[in-house]
């Protein structure tokens, strides 16, 4: 089914598993595969419950056009997402994507730094597939509450492209894992000691205003995700909208995710 500029797949439950606290990583089987690009999204349609007819909106981390596989890692925080990970290798739905506008390769020539926040990481390190293909070296900071919560595989396998000399940097509200604090905190210690092309971000909003700004001091353009309900995925319901610094709205599942950090009203 053609949905103006998505369409509706089918898919096939590859894998399914809690990598960390309420953090689960889903391998599906689809031919959304051969188009979806870093940054875009998909919006999963989960059975089980006839109530519930809103479709899940979720970011990926990995897209494998050969396979024909997408990797995604989500955070179980409702009922929705209860659903999703009890569904099992064999299982199948439908999806409608590839959803939005994804990253944008670097204007400038030059490092870039990666800041993901939470279950803000997947399309971060989607992003770092897409310098590694660019061949631009990259540093990356990654943030959760707790070292319970970090999918530390996938940030270790991440920095294995990261090129030369790179950088990571782990920061937790508790000082469970790395240093304790804020992602700000370590951004603002690299960009003290190294110089950058481009920022690129995902986690709550209240983090992106921050590295916003910091990026912004800096005089570094900064592409941020931001993260919204996505009801529908293609335009129709208008709930998502993301306030513009120049006045008026943009819709997040359409006009982003991925956004120019100046164009954000924080």
């Amino acid at each position: 089914m053609d949905l103006g500029n998505v369409t509706q797949y089918g898919f096939e439950v590859v894998s399914n598993e809690c990598v960390a606290q309420d953090v689960w990583r889903l391998i599906v089987r689809s031919d959304v595969a051969q188009t979806i690009e870093p940054g875009q999204f998909m919006n999963l349609r989960v059975p089980g419950d006839g109530a519930h007819i809103l479709r899940i909106p979720l970011s990926f981390k990995r897209a494998d056009a050969d396979d024909g596989t997408v990797e995604l890692l989500y955070a179980v925080v409702g009922e929705g997402t209860r659903r999703l990970s009890a569904m099992r290798p064999g299982d199948s739905s439908t999806l409608v994507g590839p959803s939005g506008n994804g990253w944008r390769a670097p204007a400038h020539a030059g490092r870039a730094l990666l800041v993901a926040g939470g279950i803000g990481l997947p399309p971060v390190l989607a992003a770092a597939d897409l310098l590694s293909a660019l061949d631009v070296d990259f540093d990356l900071i990654v943030g959760a509450r707790s070292a319970a919560m970090l999918v530390m595989p996938d940030v270790e396998a991440c920095m294995a492209s990261a090129g030369d000399d790179a950088r990571l940097v782990v920061c937790t509200d508790d000082g469970s894992a790395g240093v304790r604090g804020f992602v700000t905190q370590g951004m603002e210690e690299l960009l003290g000691e190294r110089s950058y092309a481009q920022v690129y971000t995902c986690g709550p909003s209240v983090m992106m205003a921050g590295v916003a700004r910091l990026a912004r001091k800096a005089g570094i353009a900064c592409q941020v995700s931001m993260e919204r309900m996505m009801g529908c995925g293609f335009g129709a319901c208008a709930c998502c909208n993301v306030a513009l610094s120049e006045g008026g709205y943009a819709l997040c599942c359409q006009d982003g995710p991925v956004f120019d950090a100046e164009e954000v009203a924080w």
